[in-house]
């Protein structure tokens, strides 16, 4: 049995979203903002993008740029902002809120994902800035979120691939993890064979010394490619895992 594949591109413009869609991704995340990590989107993009789109439309549910705690408002502000992705037609969420001493907060983030239902809920890279990614683990799959978003707690997902492959081995099938942060077409395929995850997210951004552009259809194109071949071509996780050395 080969592994499920999953290409989600990270957009903030309906020009990128098409490219997704042309390019053949499985999902998009919407967010505006990418240069600090990306924030909620007005409700008129959200409306725009979903509209436009035959694949499913993922959003950022993120307040402001900074950490992840948030203020009684700014959690209140996070219920409203879930409402109106509700309201756009919006297949998911990828959301997370942590506490002031770095654990994930289980009982808010549990609300948010409550109020977003039926919609899917990934838990998003907040878990990064957890102060133990083993625990933090733990306590996402007791937020009864769908999917983990990280890069192993590093400033990117190559760097992170070994962490990500160990934390994937604890989740143990529990809850999936998707591979996102500093994704490039260059570093896609070393990404899955270091990790083991087959679910990738990433921006394609086209940066090369000059301010960072949007993905192209071409680029994703390739990059669900990749992702495919190495599908197709290695076993499942769990049996390379069985594997001697």
């Amino acid at each position: 049995m080969k592994p499920t594949t999953l290409f989600e591109l990270c957009v903030e413009n309906l020009e990128s979203a098409r490219a997704a869609e042309e390019g053949g991704a499985d999902r998009i995340e919407l967010c505006t903002d990418l240069s600090v990590g990306g924030v909620t989107p007005p409700r008129e993009l959200m409306a725009a993008v979903v509209h436009d789109l035959a694949i499913p439309v993922h959003v950022l549910i993120r307040p402001r740029a900074g950490d992840f705690v948030f203020s009684r408002d700014e959690f209140e502000c996070m219920r409203l902002q879930i409402e109106a992705v509700k309201g756009a037609g919006a297949s998911g969420i990828a959301t997370g809120v942590l506490l002031s001493d770095g654990r994930v907060d289980i009982e808010r983030t549990r609300e948010l994902i409550d109020w977003a239902r039926p919609m899917d809920v990934t838990f998003h890279r907040a878990f990064d800035e957890a102060v133990d990614l083993k625990q933090a683990l733990e306590d996402v799959i007791a937020t009864g979120a769908d999917s983990l978003l990280t890069s192993g707690g590093a400033a990117d997902v190559l760097s992170g691939a070994e962490m990500i492959r160990a934390l994937a081995e604890q989740a143990a099938g529990r809850i999936p993890l998707i591979a996102g942060g500093g994704l490039r077409l260059e570093n896609l395929t070393e990404v899955i064979r270091v990790s083991g995850v087959f679910c990738l997210h990433g921006s394609l951004s086209r940066r090369n010394g000059k301010p960072a552009g949007p993905a192209r259809a071409a680029d994703v194109r390739e990059a669900v490619r990749l992702l495919r071949a190495e599908a197709a071509e290695l076993p499942p996780p769990a049996a390379r895992q069985a594997q001697p050395a």
